[in-house]
């Protein structure tokens, strides 16, 4: 473990380097062969680094994974053989000793910053991130995100030793101070305050009292509740229960946290052999033991009626300063928290704080950051919360899901995929067409351009066999609806679509289309959009294009490969049977659709006919035996070179319709070979599955 330590301290070793004057760092004795350092809360400290290789994903300008180790399949074999920051996650037990070392080499010092030593390597220009941490306030509450947030933030977590007794009204300035001198230092830049319970009080109180600085504020169970919280009866009782029954008040916090019951079920759901699971669990409990009786001896009855006394002043004084916040901030709200009720504060918080939204945790406890199931990267990329300058760019600041990342996705849509039971089919230049996708170019930019099925479910299946087959992230420009909303109502709650927003999911725009052809990424358009994905019975298979081009004159600007395909299999999954007209005869349905249109935001406003016409609305299908999805992507039809000759508008509209017909090509040519297809119906495909192995490739027509 001294090798991939947190940057507290090795095992044996004490946390901090004393490298300033004793009244900063007290007691505390030099680090031995791991360079960690201690600094006041005033002062930056230095950004530390062990031998560990950072585990980055990064894409080429192609839009192709740079790193070798990403995956081509999804078998497991491969993902296991990934060299993903997954495999050097830090467990709970690296928590407990780590707490428990820090509680025994403490001293009553000031609080101050320390930096994680294996957060030492992370993108350029990387945002600060400080941790604000719980009521413990040893600052390794994010012990188990470290490696993770480490590639991706600047990381400072504030440690408060056990016997500190600054006053919350002290703790704000000493943040405070921080934010503005690196704002001071770096002022283009945001700065995000990640804080837990106690934690967000402080970091609310910092945003109201500095509404110029750009910040992020990201509060998992922020105690600004704690007059309706279980710990207030607390108070009164700490100061007349018997000496004898005081020594349980941090065993029974502990155990009301959640963190020894996930301990265990997180042991459990690894699937080891019984034997196995019994000695992990057994090991843990021994290092939860030892860490609790490092709590007892460290937590006094004195110290505890400090903290309970610091967190109802935190409270009532974030709560004094909510109307103040104009930092953008995200909610994480625990279902489970048996010391707060954190789902009923978040509901209430994301009304009162401008710039907020809200992500749901049903089944998670209080101490949700040290639960092996949250992960605060995946978090914060699926919210669209990271970003390196005042404004979110949706291309350079994304960050490609990790092959665990996309693993966790892929498994909940693979029913999908085994129903579908997707062909794809590419064209190469000299128009020869053959089943899977090495007809796709190998370098971008390509703009794949086509049909929308109903409800857009064929982009599935798409996005995620690009990334199996070619190693290909395909980045889909999607309805704006799906990033933000123009007011609270019935539309769907923005974290319904963080999966669309992980595997890259761009709002529609023409910045947005300059921004990926630029970086030569591959980009997914489909021009009927919500009206071709929402369509009226009788129109399956028909496009709803603009009158006008709105991509072949910015493609040839970059030189993009353009590639129409078709899509045919709608009919196979569902029948239409409830449609937009037919609820628009109905008042209230009408009613309901007019309030989810006015919620979104509008497309095409300046269009005429039927594209322009995009109510939100939910057609009523009726699912059939699953048939099966078949893709047809046509030749590439090349623009570079002809940047000056597409510029005339009547050059770029015949493009434009010459693509719109391929499309039409190539939906008449896979609803004609399909009927030839003698594993089109989901039974003989599993029939064929059952006799070849569930990974074998299904058959279809001939070519």
């Amino acid at each position: 473990m001294a090798t991939t330590v947190a940057g507290v301290f090795a095992a044996g070793l004490s946390p901090f380097h004393n490298r300033h004057t004793s009244s900063v760092t007290g007691g505390f004795k030099p680090q031995r062969n791991v360079r960690v350092y201690a600094s006041s809360a005033t002062t930056r400290p230095p950004v530390v680094s062990s031998e560990q290789q950072p585990s980055t994903t990064n894409v080429s300008n192609n839009g192709r994974f740079v790193n070798s180790s990403q995956v081509e399949t999804i078998t497991e074999s491969k993902a296991e053989s990934e060299s993903d920051s997954e495999s050097h996650r830090l467990s709970l037990k690296d928590y407990f000793e780590q707490s428990k070392e820090l509680a025994r080499s403490s001293d009553g010092g000031p609080p101050r910053w320390f930096t994680p030593l294996e957060c030492g390597s992370r993108l350029e220009n990387s945002p600060l991130l400080l941790f604000l941490p719980g009521i413990d306030g040893v600052g390794l509450g994010l012990i188990l995100q470290h490696q993770r947030l480490g590639e991706i933030f600047d990381i400072w977590c504030l440690h408060i030793p056990v016997t500190d007794r600054t006053p919350f009204s002290d703790l704000v300035k000493v943040v405070e101070r921080t934010v503005r001198s690196e704002n001071y230092r770096s002022p283009k830049r945001p700065i995000y305050l990640v804080g837990e319970s106690v934690g967000g009080c402080l970091a609310l109180a910092v945003a109201a009292n500095n509404p110029d600085i750009d910040l992020v504020l990201i509060l998992a169970n922020p105690a600004t509740c704690f007059s309706k919280s279980q710990l207030q009866p607390l108070l009164p009782l700490l100061e007349v229960v018997p000496e004898q029954l005081r020594i349980s008040m941090p065993y029974m916090l502990s155990f009301m946290t959640g963190v020894p019951s996930r301990m265990v079920m997180a042991t459990v759901a690894k699937g080891l052999p019984l034997q196995q699971t019994v000695g992990e669990i057994l090991e843990n409990v021994m290092a939860l033991s030892s860490y609790l009786s490092v709590l007892v001896d460290s937590l006094p009855v004195e110290t505890l009626l400090w903290k309970l006394k610091m967190l109802k002043s935190a409270s009532a004084h974030a709560n004094s300063r909510l109307h103040a916040v104009r930092a953008q901030t995200l909610l994480l709200s625990s279902g489970r928290d048996g010391l707060l009720p954190s789902q009923e504060e978040g509901e209430r918080l994301r009304k009162m704080l401008p710039k907020c939204d809200i992500r749901r945790f049903d089944d998670s406890g209080h101490a949700l950051f040290l639960e092996e199931g949250v992960d605060l990267v995946t978090v914060i990329k699926g919210a669209s919360f990271y970003r390196r300058s005042t404004y979110l760019d949706y291309v350079s600041d994304y960050l490609p899901p990790s092959p665990h990342e996309f693993k966790k996705i892929y498994e909940h849509v693979r029913w999908f995929d085994l129903a579908s039971g997707p062909v794809m089919l590419s064209t190469f230049e000299n128009g020869k067409i053959v089943r899977g996708l090495a007809g796709i170019p190998s370098e971008g930019p390509v703009l794949f351009v086509g049909y929308h099925m109903l409800l857009g479910f064929e982009a599935v299946p798409l996005i995620s066999r690009f990334w199996i087959e070619r190693n290909i992230l395909v980045r889909g420009m999607a309805h704006p609806m799906i990033f933000t909303k123009l007011r609270e109502g019935r539309l769907p709650d923005l974290s319904t679509f963080d999966t669309a927003r992980t595997m890259g999911a761009v709002p529609v725009s023409a910045t947005n289309f300059y921004r990926l052809f630029s970086s030569k990424s591959y980009v997914l358009l489909y021009p009927g959009g919500m009206r071709e994905a929402l369509h009226r019975k009788g129109e399956d298979y028909k496009l709803f294009w603009p009158e006008q081009s709105e991509f072949v004159r910015m493609a040839a600007r970059f030189g993009a490969k353009i590639i129409p395909f078709g899509v045919a299999g709608e009919d196979d999954m569902g029948q239409l049977l409830f449609d937009y007209d037919d609820q628009m005869k109905i008042p209230y349905m009408k009613a309901f659709i007019e309030d989810l249109t006015d919620e979104a935001v509008k497309l095409r406003t300046d269009s005429e006919g039927e594209v322009a016409n995009q109510p939100v609305h939910l057609p009523g299908v009726l699912p059939k035996i699953p048939g099966r999805f078949y893709y047809l992507f046509g030749k590439p039809i090349e623009t570079a070179g002809r940047k000056q000759e597409l510029r005339s508008r009547e050059k770029s509209h015949e493009l434009y319709l010459e693509v719109k017909s391929e499309v039409e090509r190539s939906i008449a040519y896979l609803k004609e070979k399909r009927e030839n297809d003698p594993y089109r119906n989901i039974f003989s495909r599993l029939i064929y599955q059952a006799a070849h192995g569930f990974e074998s490739q299904v058959p279809t027509f001939e070519i």
